[in-house]
């Protein structure tokens, strides 16, 4: 996935309510951007960060900039986590997944379940019904673990339960991982954040539900899954 423009360097000066971060452009402008973001973003928000963002001149945005991506422990980063089910699309589509290549047909955003929507379906004719659920993942605290999550996440393990009703009824599930960076090599809950969370993935893992998780390239040109990293629960 490229950007569809360069994106402009500055650096943060702070992130906060949540979708929101004034940020200091290369010419001494300060702007306020949308962040895309709605988790803690734990060791990616510090002020003086070095961050990129995209630009837009769509008259019905409120705010002209999104950020992108930032740098933390030497390494571009993905913050954006409105891309990770394009990105597994695209990395599905390119057979870049193994696992989940051999589908006749790929549906975003099917519903499913209680409420719920899956964020991608897999379907080819004779076999099981494949529901991937895709979580963007980008927390290191420990060099070369990826940690999901970086906050509370109550609509997470719902997921997860939703996942494992799928297997219950004879279907394949997978909980997909998408990392934002690349300079994780294993993946594993982070329990210390939200034990539920953790707990209901290995629940889910025991019941049949397939947990994977892929780091990505991140550049100042786009971001693509380029290699699985190994699960731990």
């Amino acid at each position: 996935m490229r950007f569809a423009a360069p994106l402009h360097p500055g650096v943060l000066i702070q992130r906060y309510k949540r979708f929101l971060a004034d940020v200091t452009l290369e010419s001494g402008e300060t702007v306020t951007a949308h962040c895309p973001n709605p988790g803690s973003m734990l060791g990616l928000k510090d002020p003086g960060s070095r961050c990129w963002l995209s630009h837009t001149d769509d008259p019905k945005r409120k705010l002209e900039y999104t950020l992108e991506v930032l740098e933390a422990d030497g390494a571009l980063v993905g913050i954006n986590t409105n891309r990770p089910n394009a990105l597994a699309e695209e990395a599905i589509r390119a057979g870049t997944i193994p696992t989940l290549s051999g589908y006749d047909s790929l549906k975003r955003e099917v519903k499913y379940g209680v409420n719920s929507r899956i964020d991608l379906l897999l379907e080819r004719e004779d076999h099981p019904a494949c529901y991937v659920e895709v979580k963007n993942c980008h927390l290191m605290r420990t060099p070369g673990l990826a940690e999901f999550p970086d906050s509370v996440t109550t609509r997470g393990a719902k997921h997860l339960g939703e996942l494992t009703e799928m297997v219950r009824q004879g279907h394949r599930a997978v909980q997909l991982f998408i990392v934002q960076r690349s300079d994780c090599e294993t993946f594993a809950p982070a329990d210390d954040l939200d034990p539920d969370y953790a707990l209901a993935l290995r629940d889910s893992a025991a019941a049949g539900v397939e947990v994977i998780a892929w780091a990505c390239d991140v550049t100042l040109q786009g971001v693509e899954v380029i290699r699985e990293i190994e699960v731990r629960l």
